[in-house]
């Protein structure tokens, strides 16, 4: 595993490739609302990522090995999607839960977030799942310094969602970015403390918790991408860049419209 640690030029042009990440997600906010579809959104984010902010959409065209290009600007998955729902012709309805996840590339370098939408009012259980997942995005971010270990963020995450009822998806994961879009180490939302390799300062990662309010098992739809829950229960997810720095972290992927951190209550064993 090759993992490469950020130097003081790399980190500065991934906050700014964070901060614009960030910036779209504040943009399409709006927009989000019952009669639009989702390709409208699509369509909104890559305009302002060209003709705005002067940044390429990463995803668009995306091609991992044995995977058709990935036909879109962003990733919007919507309600038991739980990651890279294709945007088109879905139309938003009160009570949608959503996930937008953006990634831009500026001078080079990746900037990588997601956010959860409602639309409307939205039913208790999806509020509920949403800021559990919002929680545990930030108690895997909590464990992250220097000599910590990658299975001490898994962990967090994973006591937290299931003793709230919920699974954690064990297919998909956070990854190590910075000039390459999925690098290593590869974040695990699930482990056991003290496992995994040991963080250093200069390692960049996102975290990206998806929680099922069912089962954890996945099912692909048939354009290869979409994923879905298998039992069709509902599903989200949060995304933050995260930098190791020499006393703890920093969040890279923050502007001004980012929902602040939330009051985590003491972890239980």
């Amino acid at each position: 595993m090759a993992i490469t640690l950020k130097n003081e030029d790399d980190i500065a042009q991934m906050r700014i490739a964070g901060k614009l990440a960030s910036e779209v997600l504040d943009y399409i906010t709006p927009h989000v609302k019952a009669g639009v579809t989702t390709g409208e959104l699509d369509r909104l984010c890559h305009e302002y990522m060209l003709n705005v902010q002067g940044t390429i959409p990463a995803p668009l065209n995306y091609q991992p090995p044995g995977y058709p290009p990935y036909p879109k600007a962003t990733c919007i998955s919507v309600n038991d999607v739980i990651c890279h729902g294709i945007p088109g012709e879905k139309t938003l309805k009160n009570g949608d839960a959503l996930n937008i996840d953006i990634t831009v590339i500026k001078n080079g370098y990746f900037g990588d977030t997601s956010r959860m939408f409602i639309v409307g009012e939205g039913s208790i259980l999806a509020k509920r799942l949403v800021q559990t997942t919002f929680e545990c995005m930030w108690r895997g971010i909590e464990q992250v310094r220097p000599g910590a270990h990658l299975g001490d963020i898994g962990h967090a995450i994973q006591r937290h969602a299931e003793a709230q009822g919920y699974s954690v998806v064990r297919e998909y994961c956070g990854h190590g970015i910075g000039q390459v879009f999925h690098d290593d180490p590869q974040i695990l939302h699930y482990g056991r403390p003290g496992t995994g390799i040991e963080l250093q300062k200069g390692m960049i990662f996102t975290i990206e918790p998806m929680i099922n309010a069912g089962r954890r098992d996945i099912r692909t739809m048939p354009d290869q991408w979409t994923v879905k829950t298998k039992d069709r229960s509902l599903s989200a997810q949060w995304e933050h860049t995260i930098l190791v720095t020499e006393t703890g972290y920093e969040v890279l992927t923050v502007s001004v419209g980012t929902p602040a951190r939330p009051a985590l209550a003491a972890a239980t064993a």
